[in-house]
C-alpha cells in the first residue's frame, strides 16, 4: 500500500512538471533546472549582477544559478560551493564540501581575497514530510547565510537567499535588518504557486 502511494505521488508530480512553463522552457535553453528563471527574474528586479561581478553562489548544484551568472559575468570570477557534487560550468570553479566549515571559508577568503560582491543562495533543508520543520529548518540555513556574508561580503555587497514565509521569518528578517541598511522580498513569477518560500535581498552592510 505505502509503495502504491508513493509510486502515486510521484506520478503526480512528474505530470505536473510537464506541465510547468518553467520546466519545460528550461529544457528547451539547456538549463540545469527551473530554478535558473528565478535568478533571471530577481537580477531583473535588483540587477546585483555584472560583467565584473566576484560572486559565490552556495547549494549550488545541480548549477543552474552558477549556469546563469556565467552567462552575465565575463570578467569577474564566480565561485559555487555545494556539499553534492555538480556537473562543470565554464568560468566557474565548483568546490565539493561543506559551506559552513572553516576549510571552506578559508578557501573562500583565498579566492576572493576582500573583493566579494554578492552572495547568492537557493538552498532549502531537505524535506522531512514534515512542511513546518521544512520551514524553519529552510530558514536557518538562510541565516547562516546571513551571517557568513557579513563577514566576507564588501560593505556594499549583496546577498540573495531564499526563505519560506513561516513562524521564523520575522526572525530571520530581523537579523537581515540588523545587518544590513537595505531589506527587500521578492517572490518570482516562476516561483510555484503553491510554494512558500520568497527571496532576500541585502544590500549595504551596517557598522558594527
Amino acid at each position: 500500500m505505502k509503495k502504491s502511494k508513493r509510486a502515486k505521488k510521484s506520478n503526480t508530480w512528474k505530470i505536473k512538471q510537464h506541465k510547468d512553463p518553467f520546466y519545460k522552457k528550461s529544457k528547451i535553453l539547456g538549463y540545469r533546472s527551473r530554478a535558473s528563471f528565478k535568478l533571471i527574474e530577481l537580477n531583473q528586479k535588483f540587477k546585483f549582477l555584472k560583467k565584473n561581478t566576484f560572486l559565490l553562489d552556495l547549494g549550488a548544484s545541480p548549477g543552474g544559478w552558477s549556469q546563469v551568472a556565467s552567462k552575465i559575468i565575463t570578467s569577474g570570477k564566480i565561485l559555487s560551493i555545494d556539499i553534492k557534487k555538480m556537473e562543470p560550468i565554464q568560468n566557474v570553479k565548483f568546490v565539493n564540501s561543506d559551506i559552513f566549515n572553516q576549510k571552506t571559508k578559508e578557501i573562500i577568503q583565498a579566492f576572493f581575497g576582500k573583493e566579494l560582491d554578492v552572495v547568492i543562495s537557493d538552498m532549502a533543508a531537505d524535506t522531512t514530510g514534515n512542511k513546518s520543520l521544512d520551514c524553519i529548518r529552510t530558514n536557518q540555513l538562510c541565516a547562516e547565510v546571513i551571517n557568513l556574508s557579513r563577514k566576507i561580503l564588501k560593505k556594499n555587497g549583496v546577498i540573495v537567499s531564499k526563505l519560506f514565509m513561516g513562524e521564523d521569518f520575522l526572525e530571520v528578517k530581523q537579523k537581515a535588518k540588523s545587518l544590513f541598511k537595505d531589506v527587500f522580498f521578492y517572490k518570482p513569477e516562476s516561483s510555484k504557486n503553491e510554494s512558500k518560500e520568497t527571496y532576500l535581498h541585502c544590500k549595504n552592510l551596517k557598522a558594527l
